[in-house]
């Protein structure tokens, strides 16, 4: 018996207009526990390499874990992946809300979406069952109207969705899945596949509960840390993510007028604390979640901003704001809203747009190429404008949906330099010439520029420090300098990668999870004991990481991903302009030496990146060796 998890999967061809229900062994949930990890397991085993991730045979999966929608506060996280049309390597983005637990609820850990359905179509899931519908009268419609239409033609206000919008629908590379109008599958082009699928939603209702193997374990877990989560959210619950301006600021490392400046005048105007006391009217949650974390923000002018769309994170005050250098909160709410109403990534579109002033300032575009728009820094009206029109793929707007690599490349005329990416997927709000630790996360990451890969090093930049303190659980003993490049600083960023990439897997939230949040690695794995029955030990658990890691490297080296992917725009090897780091850049050399370092210490080839078959075989991934060569 299944204790955490359903046992079941939803197999749903889209093409053959067909359901089935897969129920996986006990070893595969143990082996590959959810989330990305299982999907890329499902990925490399049945998707033929090469194929176009835009097309019918690219395969969606939308994955939860076998320990999530279970009690405990931050597992509602899951997984959407598939073949990225941003970098055509290993697509996964996570989100939490509503809908993974639902999904279980329902009765299914993941769905597996495959072929491309004639007409529009969304898929209703509800308590085992599972049927394909039309959604030919809800193709163009804002993610709004769409919910609304769905609840109304199921009859229950409860059903949780998740959706592409009209952007996903336009195959914008960039179009993210969205559920309950608020939680995002951001990043790596989710939203896309499933336009190019014709799928519009997936719509979920279930009544059952997950059985746990130790209920009163899961109990004492949970009250724990509701009545402890205080001593590390108190900012987070007041302020959100967005609490981070401000200091990030004053440290010089704000990315600023398209990562040219590490510190924007204008930072405190789209603060967390600006947006407290002028557009705030309610702090959101995800399923059984206390920390509260959401922003939910409402505008009356001169922009109308709908509650309903919830308001920006941190990471979209500085795509749409510092990166663009456009100081009105209010403007940024309203472009938060349309963003969420369209169905895009709001880190790919703020760089896409910070990354087109840039060539307008440069003289790499003129009006006559942007449809008569000033495409200037600080333009608020212009940045709004674009989001409609990279949304529509109209007029110039057509060329910004591709991403800023693609774009560069339709540009031309040295516009490649300005265009900052990893992979092809846009750079995260966070500067890595401040943070030698995310220009490794940025690099290595199998997604493309990936924030979430690894805890920043501000947290372990210092002694005495309780995270320095608990990192000795996992091998890390002293703190390490914020700009260091060495082994040690490899090495940090390798022990602890495996920390936050093991929260993907479970569908943790890192909030919630140390070196943010309460749980400490010890409370988590008693947690999974206590759910799933598993005599689970934390280096089981790592080594579970372990084996995802290198279950995404296959699949980037067999889609064609190189060593030679794995590194940064040429702008972070150059000085900041401003700020209390002025002048300061990352060095490449001892750059490529850090990667190379990190090469060996996950036991691939230090002159490919490739995994090597002793490491493979080591993580019981011998059947994968034949997916690389």
């Amino acid at each position: 018996m299944p204790f955490g998890y359903t046992g079941k999967i939803l197999r749903v061809d889209l093409s053959k207009k067909s359901i089935e229900i897969e129920e996986p062994d006990e070893k595969i949930y143990r082996t590959y526990i959810g989330g990305g990890a299982l999907a890329c397991y499902y990925l490399l085993k049945e998707q033929e390499p090469g194929v176009d991730a835009l097309g019918p045979d690219n395969t969606l999966i939308f994955a939860n874990s076998a320990v999530s929608a279970t009690p405990g506060p931050g597992f509602s996280r899951y997984t959407v992946s598939a073949k990225s049309p941003q970098t055509g390597g290993f697509g996964e983005t996570e989100a939490g809300g509503w809908f993974g637990p639902e999904l279980k609820f329902a009765g299914f850990d993941a769905v597996i979406v495959k072929g491309k359905a004639d007409t529009p179509v969304y898929i209703w899931i509800h308590d085992g069952q599972a049927e394909i519908k039309d959604a030919g009268h809800l193709w163009g419609k804002e993610l709004g109207e769409v919910h609304d239409m769905i609840c109304r033609e199921l009859g229950d206000k409860r059903i949780r969705i998740a959706q592409t919008g009209p952007a996903g629908e336009n195959l914008v590379r960039y179009a993210c899945v969205i559920n309950e109008l608020r939680h995002a599958n951001g990043r790596t082009g989710m939203g896309a596949v499933m336009g190019s699928k014709n799928l519009r939603a997936i719509a979920v209702r279930g009544r059952k509960k997950m059985k746990l193997a130790d209920k009163e374990k899961v109990k004492e877990l949970v009250q724990w840390h509701n009545a402890t989560y205080l001593e590390t959210q108190k900012v987070r619950q007041d302020l959100g993510t967005c609490a981070g301006v401000i200091p990030l600021n004053l440290s010089g490392i704000l990315p600023t007028k398209n990562f040219r400046k590490g510190e924007f005048s204008q930072a405190a105007a789209i603060s967390g604390e600006a947006m407290k006391e002028q557009i705030l009217i309610k702090r959101g949650h995800c399923y059984a979640c206390p920390v509260r974390c959401k922003r939910v923000v409402e505008v009356k002018a001169p922009y109308s901003v709908d509650p309903r769309f919830g308001g920006p994170e941190y990471e979209t005050l500085g795509a749409l704001g510092s990166l663009c250098e456009v100081g009105d909160i209010r403007a940024i709410a309203k472009g938060n809203e349309l963003c969420q109403r369209f169905g895009l990534d709001t880190i790919a579109t703020g760089n896409t747009i910070a990354f087109a002033m840039d060539c307008f300032e440069s003289g790499f575009l003129t009006t006559e190429d942007t449809n008569g728009l000033e495409i200037t820094f600080g333009n608020a009206d212009v940045m709004l404008k674009l989001i409609e029109m990279i949304a529509k793929r109209e007029g110039f707007g057509d060329i910004l949906a591709e991403g800023v690599m693609r774009a560069a490349q339709k540009i031309g005329k040295g516009a490649e330099k300005l265009a900052m990416h990893v992979k092809g997927q846009e750079i995260p709000l966070h500067e890595p010439r401040g943070k030698t630790g995310l220009a490794l996360a940025y690099a290595l990451s199998p997604t493309g520029a990936d924030h979430v890969e690894c805890p920043h090093d501000p947290l372990f930049a210092s002694t005495p420090n309780k995270n320095v303190d608990e990192a000795a659980t996992v091998g890390i003993y002293e703190p390490v300098s914020n700009l260091d490049l060495g082994p040690e600083k490899v090495k940090f960023f390798h022990y602890l990668q495996n920390t936050w990439s093991l929260y993907n897997i479970l569908g943790l939230c890192m909030f919630v999870g140390w070196p943010l949040g309460q749980f400490k690695l010890e409370h988590i794995n008693e947690y999974v004991r206590a759910v799933t029955g598993w005599n689970t030990s934390l280096w089981e658990l790592f080594k579970t990481n372990e084996r995802s890691q290198n279950l995404f490297r296959i699949f980037n080296c067999r889609e064609g991903l190189t060593k030679k992917d794995d590194t940064l725009p040429d702008r972070f090897f150059e000085g900041l302009e401003n700020g209390a780091l002025k002048g300061t850049g990352i060095n490449r050399e001892e750059f490529e030496q850090a990667i190379e370092t990190y090469y060996g210490m996950m036991g691939w080839d230090p002159d490919t990146g490739i995994p090597t078959p002793a490491k493979l075989h080591e993580l019981g991934l011998g059947w994968a060796i034949s997916e690389i060569h």
